[in-house]
Order: C-alpha cells, then sequence, then structure tokens
C-alpha cells in the first residue's frame, strides 16, 4: 500500500510496507539489486525493518537490517521521482528480487557424497602484469629479487608436501613435490633470467611470459592429462606472482562456518589445504577426473562436482547450494521441496556412516541363507587403503597403478612401483590385493600421440603391448611384490580377445624367466584376471575364462562402449544407464561363465557402488563388490546381511523381464528403500 504525506512533487514523500518472502530474506544477492535499482533514482529512499531504518542505496547498510525471510519493510521515498521510484522498487520486491528460485547445474561427478550448504566463493587471483622495463643497472638486483622468490616458493612447497604426506600420504605428496622439482629445473631459471637480461624487464614479466608461453603449449596437446598440466604450471606461477608482489600466502583454513567452496579452479595446493572440517564440499568450473586437484580431491572425500561450466556468477556469498557428488550436479538456490529432499538425504548418510558403521565394521558381508559377500576397495594410492578397512573392506579389488606416473618426471622405475605395492602390502597384511597393470591412453597420462578417436585406439592393454618397456618393468614389480603377499593378482584391462590376453600371460611368464635369472623371489602362481569392459568380451567370456583366474567386471566402460554413450557429454549423458536391459544379460552372461568355469567375479565399475543394484547384482550371482567410496560400505553391508540370495535372484528374473531401464530403477529403489532408506 502507498501513502504520500506532501503535495509538492519536489518534495513528495511516498511510504509502501510489503515482506520478503525469498527464501534467505535479504541477503546479498537480493540487498545488491535493491541497492543498484535505488540508485538509478535521485531521491532519497530509506528501508526500515525491525526498529532500524537505513539507506536504501546502501548494500551494506542493508544487509544490517538481517531481513530474513517473512520480514516486513518499509521503504520510504522522497524527491522529485519518488512515485517512479517507489513502483520500481515495490515491484522488486515482490518479485523476490528476480531471483532464480532453483538453477541445476551438471558437471563431472569427482567425489562421491552429498550436501548441503552456504556457497563460499573463491575470487579469482588473477594478475595484471605489465611489461615493466628496468635499468641495465637494475638487473642483478632483479635476478637476486627472482631468486629469492624461487627459494621461497620451493620451502613453501617443500612444508605444504610436509603436512599433506603427513595427511594423506606420501605418494599425495608428491603431487606437490612434483611443483618443486620444476621450480628446481636450472634450464628453467635461465629462461627467467636471459628475459630479465635481454629484455630488462621485471622479474615478474619475465615468469609471466615464459610460463605463459608453456601453458599455451599444454593446452593445445590432445592428450587430456597432458592438456590438464597447464593448472600445475598456473599453481607456480601464481606462487610466484604472489611472493614477488610481497602477498601473504592465502588460506582457506580458517574459515569460521560450514561452507561450500565455489571457484572457477581450485590448484593442487588449494586443495591440498582444505580444511575438511569446514570445507564440506566444492564446485568448480572447469577440471577434470585426471588433473591432480581431482586426484587430491578424492582422497580428501569430500563431495566435488567440476566442469560445471559458468557457476561463479550465478552463485552469490552465502547461497544455499546443494553438491550432489554421486550424480555430478549443483543445486543453487534450491526451492523448499529440494532442499527438504536433500537435508533429508544428508541426514541419513550422516547417521547411516555413525550408526551402521559401529554396527556392522566387523560383521561379515552375508546373506541371512548363508551366502558370502566380499566387499574391497578402488583405490589410487595406498594411503586410501586405511581408511576403506576402517569402514570393514576386506581387500583391494581395483588399484589404479596409472597414478604412479604422476610421482615420476619420467616413467616409474621398477622400484618405484616394487615400493608402492609394498606400501599396499603393509596396509593390508595379507588380505586380497588386485592390482590392475597400467591403464594409460585414451583419456589418461598417454604420450600425447595424437588420435583420432582415443578410446577406441591405443589404450590399456593395447598400451602395454606398444610399450612394452613399461610392461615389464611393472610385471618384475608386481611379480617381486607377490613374494610378500600370496594374495596378491594382476588384473589385465580392456581385455578384448583371447589373443590380447594369451600375450599378455606370455609377458608375465617372460618377466618370470628374467627375476629366476636374477635370483629374484616372486609367486609361481599368482593369479591373473581379465578386466570385462567391452562386449566382446562378454561375448567369448565363456573362453576367457578358461585361461585366468579371475573376471573383475569394469561396468564404466562396459556401459559406455555397449550404449554407444560418453558419459561426460552433456547432449547424451542422460542416455548413460546401467539399467539399460541390455547391460543387464550382458552382466548376467558374464557372471554365468564365471560361475560354470569356477573362477570367482568382482565389478569395480560404479554401477557396484550405487545402493540401488546391490540386491540385483546380489541376484545375478554376484559374489565381490570394489566400490570407491569407503563411507558406503555399511549401507551395502546391511543391504546384504536383509535379503536372501533366493529373495535377490526372485528380484534379479523379475528385473530381467522389464523392457525399459525406468521399470527397472523404480522398482530396484522401492525394493531397496525397505531396507536403507537414502535413495
Amino acid at each position: 500500500m502507498v501513502t504520500a504525506s506532501k503535495p509538492l512533487q519536489e518534495n513528495l514523500v511516498l511510504q509502501c510496507q510489503c515482506s520478503i518472502l525469498n527464501v534467505d530474506g535479504l541477503h546479498a544477492r537480493p540487498a545488491t539489486r535493491f541497492a543498484k535499482t535505488a540508485n538509478q533514482f535521485a531521491s532519497e529512499i530509506r528501508v526500515a525493518a525491525k526498529h532500524k531504518e537505513v539507506n536504501g542505496k546502501s548494500v551494506i547498510e542493508l544487509l544490517t537490517l538481517g531481513a530474513e525471510r517473512g520480514t516486513d519493510i518499509r521503504i520510504t521515498v522522497s524527491g522529485p521521482d519518488a512515485h517512479e521510484a517507489l513502483r520500481v522498487l515495490e515491484a522488486l520486491v515482490s518479485s523476490n528480487f528476480d531471483e532464480q528460485v532453483m538453477l541445476t547445474k551438471k558437471g563431472i561427478a569427482l567425489a562421491p557424497g552429498v550436501v548441503v550448504g552456504k556457497a563460499h566463493i573463491l575470487e579469482g587471483k588473477e594478475y595484471w602484469i605489465v611489461r615493466s622495463f628496468i635499468s641495465e643497472e637494475q638487473v642483478p638486483n632483479e635476478i637476486k629479487r627472482l631468486e629469492k622468490a624461487i627459494r621461497d616458493a620451493k620451502q613453501e612447497l617443500r612444508e605444504l608436501e610436509g603436512k599433506v604426506s603427513s595427511r594423506l600420504g606420501h605418494e599425495v605428496g608428491t603431487i606437490l613435490g612434483v611443483h618443486r622439482t620444476i621450480l628446481q629445473d636450472h634450464r628453467l631459471k635461465e629462461e627467467f633470467i636471459t628475459k630479465i637480461r635481454d629484455l630488462r624487464v621485471k622479474a615478474e614479466f619475465a615468469i609471466y611470459s615464459v610460463l605463459r608461453n608453456y601453458i599455451k603449449e599444454f593446452q593445445s596437446i590432445d592428450d587430456t592429462y597432458l592438456k590438464e598440466r597447464a593448472g600445475d604450471i598456473l599453481d607456480i606461477e601464481d606462487r610466484l606472482l604472489r611472493i614477488l608482489g610481497g602477498e601473504k600466502r592465502e588460506t582457506l583454513g580458517h574459515l569460521k562456518e560450514e561452507v561450500v567452496l565455489i571457484a572457477h579452479d581450485l590448484t593442487p595446493s588449494e586443495t591440498a589445504s582444505l580444511d575438511t572440517a569446514s570445507i564440506k564440499g566444492f564446485a568448480t568450473e572447469v577440471g577434470g577426473r585426471t588433473s591432480h586437484t581431482a586426484i587430491l580431491a578424492r582422497t580428501l572425500g569430500i563431495p566435488g562436482v567440476v566442469g560445471l561450466g559458468r557457476i561463479t556468477t550465478d552463485v552469490y556469498q552465502g547461497d544455499p547450494v546443494i553438491i550432489d557428488g554421486n550424480r555430478g550436479i549443483v543445486i543453487i538456490r534450491p526451492d523448499e521441496d529440494t532442499l527438504e529432499e536433500y537435508q533429508k538425504k544428508e541426514k541419513t548418510i550422516r547417521v547411516f556412516e555413525s550408526r551402521l558403521t559401529q554396527q556392522l565394521k566387523d560383521q561379515p558381508a552375508e546373506t541371512p541363507d548363508g551366502r558370502q559377500i566380499q566387499i574391497f576397495a578402488n583405490i589410487d594410492f595406498p594411503k586410501e587403503i586405511e581408511v576403506f578397512l576402517r569402514y570393514g573392506a576386506t581387500g583391494v579389488g581395483l588399484y589404479r597403478t596409472e597414478y604412479l606416473f604422476l610421482e615420476c618426471r619420467n616413467s616409474p622405475t621398477e622400484e618405484d612401483h616394487y615400493n608402492a605395492y609394498l606400501a599396499a602390502n603393509k596396509e593390508l597384511k595379507d588380505l586380497p590385493l588386485i592390482i590392475r597393470t597400467m591403464d594409460l591412453g585414451a583419456d589418461k597420462f598417454g604420450d600425447g600421440y595424437k588420435e583420432a578417436n582415443p578410446f577406441l585406439g591405443c589404450r590399456s592393454i593395447r598400451y602395454c603391448f606398444d610399450h612394452p618397456e613399461l610392461f615389464l618393468t611393472q610385471l618384475k614389480a608386481l611379480l617381486r611384490a607377490s613374494a610378500q603377499n600370496k594374495d596378491l593378482r594382476i588384473l589385465f584391462p580392456l581385455i578384448s580377445s583371447l589373443a590380447e590376453l594369451r600375450q599378455a600371460k606370455a609377458m608375465v611368464h617372460e618377466t618370470m624367466e628374467v627375476l629366476s635369472g636374477r635370483g629374484e623371489a616372486f609367486n609361481e602362481k599368482i593369479p591373473v584376471g581379465a578386466m570385462i569392459e567391452v562386449p566382446s568380451s562378454v561375448l567369448i567370456a565363456d573362453s576367457l575364462a578358461g585361461e585366468v583366474d579371475f573376471f573383475s567386471i569394469g561396468t564404466n566402460d562396459l556401459v559406455q562402449y555397449s550404449l554407444a554413450i560418453d558419459r561426460d557429454n552433456e547432449k547424451v549423458a542422460s542416455m548413460y544407464c546401467p539399467a539399460h536391459p541390455a547391460i543387464l544379460r550382458l552382466l548376467k552372461m558374464c557372471i554365468e561363465a564365471a560361475e560354470d568355469n569356477n573362477i570367482p567375479v568382482t565389478m569395480c565399475g560404479e554401477m557396484g557402488s550405487e545402493l540401488e543394484y546391490i540386491i540385483l547384482l546380489l541376484g545375478l550371482g554376484l559374489q565381490q563388490f570394489s566400490i570407491s567410496s569407503p563411507v558406503l560400505i555399511p549401507a551395502i553391508k546391511k543391504i546384504i546381511r536383509s535379503i536372501t540370495y533366493e529373495e535377490a535372484k526372485e528380484i534379479a528374473e523379475k528385473v530381467l523381464r522389464f523392457t525399459q531401464p525406468e521399470e527397472s530403477i523404480n522398482y530396484l529403489r522401492k525394493v531397496t528403500d525397505k531396507i536403507i532408506p537414502v535413495l
């Protein structure tokens, strides 16, 4: 309701009263919108609420009102354009400040979990570097500035590497050691000095121009892994420029409240420094699964989504945000129903983590009718094993050894491999350890060779055959480590034919002969297995099963290759569905072939970590699950211990008769919800 108090237009005073109805009240975004709109008018504008009146053209003063949802405010306008100003401002408040009630962004799921929290936006740190010239007499002093900055940067990295190594393990700390090693490169330092001497420029410009050339080179490489190394160079550049500018190290380690971190990108240093007591999840505009930042984030164990595109401009500081690291989505300013749904899901997961872990950690994963199930861990680094064991894992079902390549500037040596496998053996104490030979190529750490379609090219076992020196080096270390753990097993990735399997086995026997000649001990009967992740391997599973000791089903690639779906492509990602009838039939064929040949079969793909599929997989005959997140183990055990094998088989048979994936998913969720209501 609008009221006027004086007849003269230039002295006109108008008032209206309205209510703040948007979800989070008069927080930063609506206060900014209000002040920006108010400043378009000549009239004086005052806003009152809760017995306090402030200047309506000041964002800070508006925020001090503390006007939460449901608060009544009074807008007072006096001046020559009072009528128009009041009309526009009242409409702005009535429209809930034109806030988009809910915005959902789809990205790449990086680390599993669900978290609801307030957004904390990490502002960009771009430096404006100008080409500042110096005199010839100033060159020596500028070189000294450069050398001191490099020393200080190396010291910072040494300290951070030490902290990260003690917290997350040596293997993770070495990611930051790579940055220190780059700074120790004498040739790089000489490039900086040459720029300073020849161009007579300050150290900042020398660093910027040299490193930007390297960044451009990395970004022009087609190989995904190498392209993402540009992030490491940017991290180094940022550190040097900050030190030269005299800035103190910025940290996210002293936040006063729990938040969800929103950023354009996170450098490896920033990720390693995250305080998980305050930062409960994160989302970034760029990034991929194979970056150093991604690996560090997964090790920290907080939900994360990357590759979202524009998000920092879509969210304001303090906005409510949901990070769903399971589905790879971020929901900004969720509506009440969505917020309630996710708060319930987050709370339920938290309850299960604490209560079920205590109840089931030492209990076997066994059905009521006595069928024993093994729950293994998917790991990148041996340090992760301890957490999985704490939650009740009974071994490692997938050790992704390609990440060893992160620790070495060149390819890892036999001793690098051997020491890593010994570290895993030490953590496991003779529990099963399934080590996958290097799965390189495609999106992972290739040698930069350009292929038209790398996912159908020289990757995985084919890459091993194409680089026998790398493969044989790894096999020697694996066999030597088998002397320390009799349940160490070798797993070959992406086997698509019997010829590939036989060639891989022949190279194992060749390596055994080499070690025998060296007098080295090893397990002569070391089990070898094949990953089933392409349709051809399923169709010849009966033949493959006769020549291996176990199968491991990689559903991520099996679904992708079978349905011709790139799960990272937003245009078709929604069609990626493990419940597709074709996939279920392929799984049934594979498991039956293993049973007929009396060999075990493990599922290491993400399907085995999704709770709605556990009963189905049990019913299909799967007895070994290898999962990516330790916090899921109690819930999986709960499901297994709550249903008999016979009941699971009946459910699986019913699902196999469905013709639409949606039917299968809805039915399985309904069945699972009766046991564990977290879906």
